[in-house]
């Protein structure tokens, strides 16, 4: 039997975008994931480098963007570098709130800091990791702090069939309402409508 779920927000995929959209407009709206398995199957998980950010005194965001673009090879899109670069250090800082715990290395005079790595194309110091498994623990406290949101629900086992739209009556354009989603365990398809 069909059922209607109704959310303010509707986010199709658990991976690390969805579940960060979810856990930053959670606080003002009531978010449903769906999700075709398992929460962890996602391909986050499986991330095993870092993410580079600019959290060293010795390294500048310029630089960093340089040496994306050289690395890019005339394919990068300069302003969504600048952007990605530029807002890197407040996305890790974002992440550490919601509970990863990215490696650290503790120096001479007794303080601890990031442990940061060098790849290829960087010039400086500037990958943060989780030992070898930075997809696993963002993905892992991602999980953590969606399930412990009383505005997050999380329904796995459930696959998007198809979109809901209607058209908007002022401007003609069609907009998405929701979707239809089938719930594999009890094998029949069911409402979601979302603002």
């Amino acid at each position: 039997m069909s059922k209607e779920f109704n959310h303010d927000v509707l986010i199709i995929g658990s991976g690390a975008a969805g579940l960060t959209l979810a856990l930053s407009v959670a606080e003002v709206c009531k978010v449903a994931i769906i999700h075709k398995s398992g929460i962890q199957n996602s391909s986050t998980r499986f991330a095993q480098g870092g993410i580079a950010a600019v959290l060293s005194e010795t390294d500048t965001t310029d630089a960093h963007i340089n040496d994306t673009l050289n690395a890019g090879g005339g394919l990068c899109h300069e302003d969504a570098v600048k952007f990605t670069v530029e807002s890197s250090k407040k996305a890790v800082q974002w992440l550490v709130e919601q509970g990863v715990d990215f490696s650290k290395t503790v120096h001479d005079d007794g303080t601890e800091a990031f442990h940061l790595t060098k790849e290829g194309g960087h010039s400086h110091r500037r990958i943060l990791h989780s030992a070898d498994a930075t997809g696993l623990a963002v993905s892992s406290a991602l999980i953590d702090a969606a399930n412990e949101h009383p505005n997050i629900e999380l329904f796995g086992h459930h696959v998007a069939v198809d979109l809901i739209t209607v058209q908007d009556p002022t401007t003609g354009l069609k907009r998405c309402t929701g979707c239809y989603i089938l719930d594999r365990e009890s094998d029949s398809v069911n409402v979601f409508q979302a603002k």
